[in-house]
């Protein structure tokens, strides 16, 4: 939970940091591109997620070995993703901004920071199987210390270069692409200690690591996970669609509460790693017990932090919206805009926990079909709720955590007689 919270911190302090320069088309800019990256990058963390539970069966399984294979396997897809997204940047990154709907001179600027981060492509992919690998492995205080490293690195850059040199929202950027490439040497120097260096090399001398029969299992896991993780995203972005078409005001003050949603939803993610471990070992080792033991604790644990994080929200919304916001008529309406805040957290912490126990047995096929329901749901909330305004809008949203949840577990009891086998009747 807590490494989580420090991955969250680099979006929430982009949006408090432009803050600070007083101008609502430009924080709108920087929520823009935040969605931006949402979609060309974090649609992507399959690369992670996919990682993570592979490695954890294979611990259970076969040891060491096959968790390296996983490893090199996930490296070399994610830095051909890498090059395949810098040859077609000149094309997708001017279509993906009108996509979002910037427009004037939130466009201007959301370019601007665009096309600096881009670069920081190679980098992303690779710390994603990087640190898929290490939380499969259960090296999260590492894992911990380099993220908050990455975080504080981005936010004492980005302070610099917007503040002191004067850099605007090119600032933002910059240090966004620095920290990343400085994340990737950090984890590359940390990893390539003792004996893993030796193995990695082993792995890419063994032919069959990369031969067909080898990486089809692990694409077709991580080719359900990156369709799933499309679908959500694009989900994720229709909020930022709709709201720039209602203004530059609107925008701002959403993307505000989007950065609150993103903390919330990265905090109780920590429970979501915790499944796709745990759940991937006890899959592994063919423990229905044991994995659906771990299953309910989990989710019992899960529900009583996000009543931890409503009551938070609850006491402390107002002052914390207020530091964000760029103008006046933005922290009104992020303020009108903050009930919601109390209702996400009891939303989506089923679907979130459900979604790790889900990767950690490899259900991933499952996974997206109840992803692309649950965006049927909303995609029809969000029509029927248009005349409530920004109020339909998060709505829709909640609607849509609501019925992910509800269509996992309604397939799991057949998903854990197919992993199983069925139980003995009494």
């Amino acid at each position: 939970m807590v490494t989580n919270v420090a991955t969250a911190l680099i979006g929430i302090g982009d949006m408090w940091i432009v803050g600070q320069l007083g101008d609502a088309p430009t924080q709108g800019a920087v929520d823009v591109g935040a969605r931006l990256f949402a979609v060309l990058f974090t649609v992507m963390n399959f690369l992670k997620t996919g990682t993570t539970g592979l490695v954890a069966q294979a611990g259970t399984r076969s040891g060491m070995d096959a968790q390296v294979s996983v490893l090199v396997r996930g490296l070399v897809v994610g830095l051909a993703i890498a090059a395949m997204l810098l040859v077609a940047q000149p094309l997708l990154l001017p279509l993906s901004l009108e996509a979002l709907g910037a427009e004037g001179a939130v466009l201007d600027a959301a370019r601007v920071y665009a096309e600096i981060r881009y670069w920081s492509a190679p980098a992303v992919m690779a710390n994603l199987a990087l640190i898929g690998f290490m939380v499969g492995r259960r090296q999260m205080k590492a894992v911990l210390l380099f993220e908050v490293a990455y975080n504080l690195a981005n936010i004492l850059l980005g302070l610099w270069f917007v503040f002191a040199l004067d850099w605007g929202i090119a600032g933002i950027g910059w240090s966004s692409l620095i920290a990343e490439y400085g994340k990737l040497a950090a984890l590359a120097l940390f990893l390539a200690r003792g004996e893993l260096l030796r193995q990695v090399a082993g792995a890419l001398r063994e032919h069959s690591t990369l031969e067909w029969h080898s990486l089809r299992p692990f694409l077709s896991v991580n080719r359900d996970l990156f369709l799933r993780t499309l679908v959500l995203t694009v989900s994720l972005a229709a909020l930022t669609r709709l709201s720039a078409e209602r203004g530059a005001v609107l925008l701002a003050a959403n993307g505000i509460l989007y950065q609150m949603f993103i903390f919330t939803a990265l905090l109780l993610d920590g429970f979501e790693n915790a499944a796709q471990v745990l759940n991937g070992e006890r899959a592994g080792a063919s423990d229905r017990r044991g994995f659906v033991a771990y299953a309910r604790a989990i989710l019992l644990r899960g529900t009583g932090a996000a009543a931890v994080v409503a009551l938070a929200f609850a006491l402390f919304s107002g002052p914390v919206l207020a530091s964000f916001a760029a103008t006046a008529d933005v922290e009104a309406t992020a303020l009108a805009l903050a009930p919601w805040l109390i209702v996400i957290p009891f939303a989506g912490v089923a679907s979130f926990v459900l979604d790790g126990i889900f990767v950690g047995a490899s259900w991933t096929r499952a996974l997206l079909v109840s992803m692309a329901l649950a965006s049927a749901v909303y995609a029809a909330t969000l029509w029927l709720s248009w005349p409530l305004g920004a109020h339909g809008l998060w709505l829709s949203f909640t609607v849509f955590l609501v019925a992910r949840a509800g269509f996992q577990l309604l397939l799991m009891p057949r998903l854990l007689d197919r992993e199983f086998g069925a139980r003995p009747s009494a």
